[in-house]
């Protein structure tokens, strides 16, 4: 298979919050998207900072965003991270749907997100009845 157009993989940073359970969130989102079909690389640069590569055709940011914020993770929501994040919905929404490739022609993440998270082990869970649960 050949590489896909220069223009067609783009390369995008994710900011997370410093504020969360998980300190290396970062780490984390590049674990969770190594299996992701269009992910070429993420890679954390620090603990709140994700840089990644994705083919345009195949993900979207907005997609990615959707199953990193779905599986817990907290994107930073400062006024600057807004209005690029924004900037590049709409750009890539545009440049997609130019492509000929419409929103519900693509892989729904969600689903992709949710095999990963039923592959992943959880031992950890509460095993107590949920009625047990608010009792201290």
């Amino acid at each position: 298979m050949g590489d896909p157009p220069n223009d067609m993989v783009k390369n995008r940073d994710i900011h997370f919050v410093e504020l969360h359970p998980d300190p290396d969130q970062a780490a984390t989102a590049a674990m969770l998207l190594a299996d992701v079909d269009g992910i070429l690389h993420a890679t954390p640069h620090s603990k709140t900072h994700l840089h990644l590569s994705y083919e345009l055709m195949k993900v979207s940011l907005e997609q990615i965003e959707i199953g990193l914020t779905s599986m817990g993770l907290h994107i930073d929501n400062r006024l600057l991270y807004r209005l690029k994040r924004a900037l590049y919905h709409y750009t890539e929404e545009t440049e997609r749907a130019n492509m000929g490739c419409n929103r519900s022609d693509s892989k729904c993440t969600r689903m992709i997100f949710a095999d990963r998270y039923q592959r992943m082990n959880h031992n950890l869970r509460d095993q107590r009845p949920e009625h047990w649960r608010k009792y201290f």
